[in-house]
């Protein structure tokens, strides 16, 4: 935490270094003394498994911190991950909704049951606005600027950030706000907007829950989840003329390349385009 590291990675970290550790006693080697052939037996243990190259590259980003620990805490003499290079990450075109399935998503009618109108509620944030699930999970009611169409963030690193949104969006949370006002009455419930049925913030897993529940319902052929609607946002951004820096500036990225990804061409604009401007009709 000390580096300003999100919590959830953090978390993950201690669990990848609590594997090697376990790795290490299996093997009665003292990791403290282990030497750089012993770390990359680990790693490539971790390949035969089928571990893929996003998970070995932040196992090797945890190995790389922990050993920094010992070096730092006078408890190893020498890192074994020095010179280690991690896994080259495929760039992959992120995965996202079609227009189509958007519109079915927030067409759908979310009746009166408090689950229903907090999911929509929901994704319709996370569409307009493209923040984080962890992020949306974080909002309270003086993160909204619903007079201005503005949500106050806290990213990574406890990084803030406006975020411009829409006004459909500030429409379901009023709803969604309204119900929870009728749910609750003058009980005490947490601060965060998004609660569950006992007033208690929203855990990230019922909110994935809540979601596919709806998605099925509504009809989409793909299964939603929290992180599928920031991918939609921001691919629907550029496709529509958005230029990579205010979309950086939205989704909270540190680097541009981040953002990059978004800068795709998708399939079936590419076969109108060629259908239209081939000479070879």
């Amino acid at each position: 935490m000390e580096r300003g590291l999100a919590k959830n990675t953090c978390l993950a970290y201690s669990g990848d270094t609590e594997a090697f550790l376990a790795y290490c006693e299996a093997r009665k080697t003292d990791p403290a003394l282990a030497e750089p052939p012993f770390v990359e037996g680990y790693l490539w243990s971790l390949k035969k498994g089928g571990l893929g190259p996003a998970s070995i590259f932040r196992k090797t980003e945890a190995l790389r911190a922990f050993y920094r620990y010992l070096r730092l805490e006078g408890k190893a003499q020498k890192d074994p991950t020095a010179n280690f290079r991690a896994p080259k990450l495929p760039r992959k075109v992120p995965r996202f909704l079609a227009r189509r399935d958007m519109e079915k998503l927030l067409s759908y009618p979310a009746g009166e049951a408090f689950a229903k109108v907090r999911a929509a509620a929901a994704i319709e944030l996370l569409y307009a606005s493209g923040i984080r699930v962890s992020e949306l999970l974080g909002l309270r009611l003086e993160s909204v600027n619903f007079q201005q169409g503005w949500l106050r963030v806290f990213g990574k690193g406890a990084k803030e950030r406006m975020v411009p949104v829409n006004a459909a969006a500030l429409g379901r949370l009023k709803e969604y706000l309204s119900s929870r006002q009728q749910k609750f009455g003058g009980q005490a419930v947490d601060d965060e907007l998004f609660v569950n049925r006992s007033g208690i913030k929203l855990s990230r897993q019922q909110m994935w829950k809540d979601i596919v529940t709806f998605g099925r319902e509504a009809g989409v052929e793909i299964k939603p989840h929290p992180h599928l609607f920031r991918h939609t946002f921001a691919s629907h951004l550029v496709q529509g003329g958005a230029d990579l820096r205010s979309v950086q500036e939205m989704l909270g990225h540190a680097s541009l390349n981040t953002t990059q990804i978004y800068a795709h061409v998708d399939k079936g604009d590419l076969k109108k385009a060629h259908d239209k401007f081939h000479p070879d009709k």
